[in-house]
Order: structure tokens, then sequence, then C-alpha cells
């Protein structure tokens, strides 16, 4: 078996899965990233472009939450699979992911297209963001199967001990964003629109180089035909396991909008331009953390599968304490340069003037985030599907999204909303850590501890 995940130093095959996916994630963050900035310093376009843009992060939102509930169910299957040395069986979850994110990706398409003027009013658009807002959107549809594919099977690259592979899917395709985005913004004088374009091209080769490769020789396990019908029981099997990734992006999806909504109705359209300049700040800081905690499950679940207890504890330990630590000098960061970090974005000057409180609000104790995403990743990664799913929920959808209506009428105003955000960090990230070390590590630990002793007594 290549790439045993058994063998050698934990941290340091956690790391080496994790550097090549942060850069993947950052990469694949420029997508969007590179969009806002260009869009955020169109010639006349003040705060309204930027606004138009946040508008539409609910539904960009939703269709990453369909590609997480299959990516991020298959993938620690087939790498508990892998360990059990089941490679049919990773095959077929290989197979059956690649069905469902393709199925889904095409009605997601039909259904967004078709409402989108209906949803982008609920979603809080008025007649004069609404404009920007289509303009991105109509074109931007067309790339999902590209998205959902590309993103949803990279995993599978990475579960198969190849990072820098997987890195590589995402990019060429954000280089290839950033060659075009000025292209078609600017020199095109496409605008909004000319942004969508550039990234619905840039995922077509990131999911052109994803098949390519899964379907190719240099791959262990592969997409084959045989294994495209989706099996009913494993279908169950990669959604349960699934459903915390998309209830997380679900959720977000569902404090977006309340969001735009509550911030619209307490401070207009600037707030939403604000709020779309923190999710992509917040985006920005929260990446080398996720890319480390998604980089350590598919080592996690190998170990888990192999009954390598010890190690797997080892890397919650590792995953835990390196991102309390990185959390913590982001926070430090958003503290000492918060006009800096808003000015990337965009130079109306109301906008830095009012977004530089909001910022230092929303990441206020921002390495309580640390502890949900360790707890989490671990939860995912040995299939403790129904704890994944429960902290999901109960940070986003339990606290935040009840916090950003209920805070702002009580005196608070627009700050409330900002609060809202600190304050679910603190208490999920703290349930959900609290619950995995009692519920899940200390078992794992017994559990090593026993087998070590079975080995030395034998």
């Amino acid at each position: 078996m290549t790439n045993d995940f058994s063998k050698g130093k934990v941290w340091q095959n956690i790391i080496a899965q994790s550097v090549p996916l942060m850069l993947a994630q950052l990469v694949q963050l420029l997508y969007n990233v590179v969009d806002r900035v260009y869009i955020g310093h169109l010639p006349g376009a003040d705060s309204m472009a930027l606004t138009g843009i946040g508008l539409v992060f609910p539904l960009t939102t939703l269709i990453a939450a369909f590609t997480f509930l299959f990516g991020t169910g298959g993938a620690p299957l087939f790498s508990i699979a892998r360990g059990a040395g089941e490679e049919q069986r990773a095959e077929k979850i290989l197979g059956n992911t690649f069905s469902l994110l393709a199925g889904c990706s095409l009605f997601l398409f039909l259904f967004c297209y078709i409402f989108r003027r209906p949803v982008l009013y609920l979603f809080g658009a008025g007649d004069a963001s609404y404009g920007y807002a289509d303009a991105y959107l109509r074109i931007y549809l067309f790339g999902t199967p590209f998205a959902m594919l590309s993103t949803g099977l990279n995993g599978f690259i990475n579960a198969q001990g190849f990072p820098k592979t997987g890195m590589m899917t995402t990019l060429m395709g954000a280089v290839l964003n950033l060659v075009l985005d000025p292209v078609f913004i600017f020199l095109l004088n496409m605008g909004v629109a000319g942004a969508a374009l550039a990234t619905i091209l840039s995922q077509l080769v990131s999911c052109v180089w994803v098949l390519s490769f899964l379907a190719g020789k240099r791959a262990g396990l592969h997409i084959r035909k045989v294994n495209l019908k989706v099996d009913p029981g494993l279908a169950r099997e990669i959604t349960a396991l699934g459903m915390s990734g998309f209830i997380m992006q679900g959720t977000n999806c569902l404090v977006q909008v309340v969001c735009n909504a509550t911030l619209k109705n307490h401070g207009g359209d600037l707030y939403v331009g604000i709020m779309t300049v923190i999710n992509s700040v917040r985006e920005i800081l929260s990446l080398p953390v996720s890319g480390l905690t998604s980089g350590s499950q598919p080592v996690l679940g190998f170990n888990y599968g192999a009954k390598r207890y010890d190690r797997v504890c080892q890397g919650i330990r590792f995953t835990a304490w390196l991102g309390i630590l990185y959390t913590l000098l982001a926070w430090l960061a958003v503290i000492s340069f918060p006009r800096m970090l808003l000015s990337v974005f965009t130079e109306d000057a109301a906008m830095l003037e009012a977004g530089t409180k909001a910022l230092k609000l929303y990441f206020f104790g921002f390495f309580f985030m640390s502890f949900q995403f360790s707890g989490q990743s671990a939860f995912t990664a040995l299939g403790y599907s129904r704890q994944a799913i429960f902290f999901s929920l109960l940070r986003k959808a339990v606290i935040v999204a009840p916090l950003t209506v209920i805070l702002p009428t009580l005196g608070l105003g627009v700050d409330g909303v900002f609060w809202a955000e600190p304050i679910s960090n603190c208490i999920g990230g703290l349930a959900c850590f609290l619950t995995m070390y009692f519920v899940l590590y200390r078992k794992l630990k017994r559990q090593g501890g026993s087998l070590q002793g079975m080995q030395d007594s034998t």
C-alpha cells in the first residue's frame, strides 16, 4: 500500500498533507477574493458593486454546502476503507460520490438560474444592487458542475497521499483566474460579468485536472464505470457523514441571508458591503486552520481504520494546539491592522470608517474558532456523523442566527450583528471541543493504551 499514514511521525504526516492543502485552499480562495478586490475598485461603482456580490454569497454558499455533503462525506469513508485494506469498497465510494456530485450540480444550476431574481430580492437586494448581483450570478451559475466536481473530488486525491497533485487542482485554475480577471473586467469592460466568466473558465480547468487524475494511471484508486451507479445504502453513509459539512455550509448560507437582511434594515446597503469585505477577511484568516484540520482528516481516518488509536490521539493533540496558536496570532493581526485589511478590498471612505469598528467586533476572541475546527474535524474524520451534525447546527443555526436578529433590537443596532459571531465562536467552539475530548479522545486514549499493552505482552 502506498502512502501508509500509520508509519512515520503523526505530526509530519499531517503537515505533509496540510501544507499543500492550505496552498490549494488559498488558491481556491483567490477565485472569489480576487473578484471582490477588482470589483471593489471598479470606477464609479462605489460600495454598491461589493454589496451586489455580497447578495450572491448565500447562493454560492448553498452550492458549496451540497459539495461538502458528498465530498466531505465520501472522502473520510474512503480513507477509513483504505486504512482497513478494503480497496474495492474505497473505489465504490469514489464512484458513487462522483455521481452524486454530478447529478446534484445539474439540479442546482437549473433551480438557481430559473429563480435567481426572486431569491436575490429575498436575500435583501434593492433595485440599485440587484443589477450587479444578477450580472454576476447569471454567468457564475454555469460553472456549478465544474466547481462541485473539482472541489468535491479533490479530497480523494489528498486521501490517497497526493497533496501536491491536489494543490495543482486549484493552482492552475486560480492562476488562470488571476490572468483573466483584469482582462475581462477592465480591458473588455465587462465589469462584474467579466469576473464571473473568468471564474467559471478557471473552474473548468480545475475540473478537467481532477477527473483526468482520478481516471488515470497515477492514482492508486480510480473512478470506474462499474462504480458510477449509485448504491442507496452507500449513498446514505456518504450523506450521513457529509451532513455535518453540509449543515456547516448550509447554516453559513442561513446566517448570510439573516445578516444581509438585518444589516439592510439597521444600517442600509453600506453595511451589506462591509459584511462582504469582513467575510473575505475571515475566509483568508481562517484558511490555515481550516487547511490544517482538513489535512489531518486522512491521517486520522487512516489510523483509525488501522486501529492505531494512539496515533489518532497524537494527531488530535497536534492539530488542536497548532490551531489555537495560529488563531491567536490572526486575532492580534486584526486588532493591530484593521484598516489596512479593509483597504485591500475597497477605497470607499465611508466603508473604511464604519468597517474598522465592525471588523474588530466580528473577530473578537477569534481563537475560539480553532476549538470548533479541531473538534468538528475529529468527529468527521472518524465517522461520528451525529456529533458532527449536532455541533454544526448548534453554532450557526441555534446560536449565531438568532443572535443576529435579537442583539440589534436590544439597543446595539448594527453592532449587534457583528457581536453575534464571537459569542457563537466561544459557546459553540468550546462545546464542540469539550464533547470531542470527553466522548471521543479519552476513549481512544484508553483503547490505544490497551492495544499497546497487548502488543508488549506478546
